[in-house]
C-alpha cells in the first residue's frame, strides 16, 4: 500500500466517523436529557431509538426547502455550506492514533502531519464564525442578524483565552505540531521529580488552569450551554438559522456537533495524552506495533466520547447566561486568568531551564 492510498482511505474514514459521531451525538444528547429528566428518551425508531439519528436524517432531505424572498441566495446557501465544511476539515491535522504497520512501513494515523497544526485548527475555528455572520446577514431577517452579531462577538471573545491557554501548553512542549504535542506526553517525570506510568504523562497534571480556560472557550465556541445565546429561543427565535429550513438548517445542526466532536479531540491532543494509554510502550514492544496503534485508536475515541458526554451533561444542568454575563466572563475573568498562568508557566520555565 502506498501513502497516497493509505491517505484516502483515512481521509473516508475520517469523513465517516465525523459523520456517524455528529449523528449519533443528537441520540446521546436525547438520552442524557431524558435520564437526567427522568424521561425514557427516543425508543421507537429501532432498538433503544439507535435508528433515530437516520430518521431526523431523512426528515431533513424531504422537508420544504424554503428560501425568502429578499435573502442573498448564494450567500443563503453558502452559509450553512461553509460551517460544515470547516468542521470537517478541522480534523485533518489531528492525530488519531499512534501508527499502523502494513508491509513493513509505518503510517501516521494523521491525515496532514504540518508543523503548526494547532495554529491551522485555530485559524479554521476563526474562519467558521464567517458561516455563520454571512447566514444571519443572508437571510434579511433582524432576528437573524441580531443573532449573528451575537455568535461573532461571542466566538472573537473567546477565542483570545482560548489562544492565551494554548499558549502555556505551546511554551511547555515547544512546538506547534499536534504529533509532537501528543508525543512529549508519552513519558517523564512529573516536574522533573515522581516517574510516569508510560503513557500518563498529560498535559492536564501541569496545566490546570490552562484546561479550565480552554474547556470553557471550547463550549463557548461550540454554542453549547450555557453559552447558546446567538440561538437563543426565547429571545431570538432560533438566531441566525431563523429563517432556515431543510438541509440547510440539517447543515448547521450537524456543523455544532462536528464542532463538539473536533474540539473534544483537540481537547484530548492538548490535556490528556491524545492517543497515549496507560503502558503504551510496553505494548508496542511486546505486542507488536499494529496492535498498540488499535489501542491507541480506541483510547484517543474514548476520551473523546467521554468529552461530548460531558458537554451533554453540562447543557442539562446549567442555565443560559445573560449576554452581559457571558461578555463579563470572557473579558474579564479568563482572558487575565490566562494571562497570569501563562506569566507563571514562563516563570517556572526560565527557573528550570538549567
Amino acid at each position: 500500500m502506498d501513502l497516497l492510498t493509505f491517505k484516502l482511505i483515512l481521509v473516508l474514514a475520517l469523513f465517516l466517523l465525523s459523520l456517524t459521531i455528529a449523528a449519533y451525538s443528537t441520540w446521546a444528547e436525547r438520552k442524557v436529557a431524558s435520564i437526567m429528566q427522568d424521561r425514557i428518551g427516543p425508543n421507537r425508531a429501532g432498538p433503544f431509538g439507535l435508528l433515530q439519528p437516520l430518521a431526523d436524517g431523512g426528515k431533513f432531505f424531504f422537508k420544504e426547502d424554503f428560501t425568502p424572498a429578499n435573502a442573498e441566495k448564494f450567500l443563503f446557501v453558502l452559509g450553512p455550506a461553509l460551517v460544515m465544511f470547516i468542521s470537517l476539515i478541522t480534523g485533518a491535522v489531528i492525530p488519531w492514533g499512534k501508527s499502523l504497520n502494513f508491509g513493513g512501513v509505518s503510517y501516521d494515523l494523521q491525515v496532514a502531519n504540518i508543523d503548526v497544526g494547532v495554529l491551522f485548527i485555530i485559524g479554521m475555528a476563526s474562519i467558521g464564525v464567517y458561516g455563520i455572520m454571512i447566514g444571519g446577514w443572508a437571510s434579511n431577517n433582524k432576528y437573524s442578524l441580531l443573532g449573528a452579531i451575537r455568535a461573532s462577538s461571542q466566538m472573537i471573545s473567546y477565542e483570545l483565552a482560548m489562544g492565551l491557554a494554548l499558549l502555556s501548553i505551546i511554551m511547555m512542549t515547544g512546538s506547534l505540531d499536534l504529533k509532537q504535542i501528543t508525543e512529549s506526553q508519552t513519558t517523564g517525570k512529573l516536574w522533573g521529580v515522581i516517574p510516569w506510568i508510560s503513557g500518563m504523562n498529560w498535559n492536564i497534571f501541569y496545566q490546570p488552569i490552562a484546561f479550565l480556560v480552554f474547556f470553557v472557550a471550547a463550549l463557548a465556541e461550540t454554542n453549547r450551554h450555557p453559552f447558546d445565546l446567538p440561538e437563543c429561543e426565547s429571545e431570538l427565535v432560533t438566531g441566525y438559522s431563523t429563517e432556515y429550513s431543510s438541509m440547510k438548517l440539517g447543515l448547521y445542526m450537524f456543523g455544532e456537533y462536528v464542532n463538539m466532536f473536533i474540539s473534544n479531540a483537540f481537547m484530548v491532543v492538548l490535556f490528556f495524552g491524545g492517543y497515549n494509554y496507560p503502558g503504551i510502550e510496553w505494548v508496542t514492544q511486546h505486542w507488536g506495533e499494529n496492535t498498540a496503534g488499535i489501542l491507541s485508536i480506541v483510547a484517543f475515541l474514548t476520551k473523546t466520547v467521554i468529552g461530548i458526554l460531558i458537554f451533554m451533561w453540562i447543557r442539562w444542568t446549567l442555565p443560559r447566561f445573560r449576554y452581559d454575563q457571558l461578555m463579563h466572563l470572557g473579558w474579564k475573568t479568563l482572558i487575565p486568568m490566562a494571562l497570569v498562568n501563562l506569566l507563571i508557566t514562563g516563570a517556572v520555565i526560565l527557573a528550570f531551564a538549567n
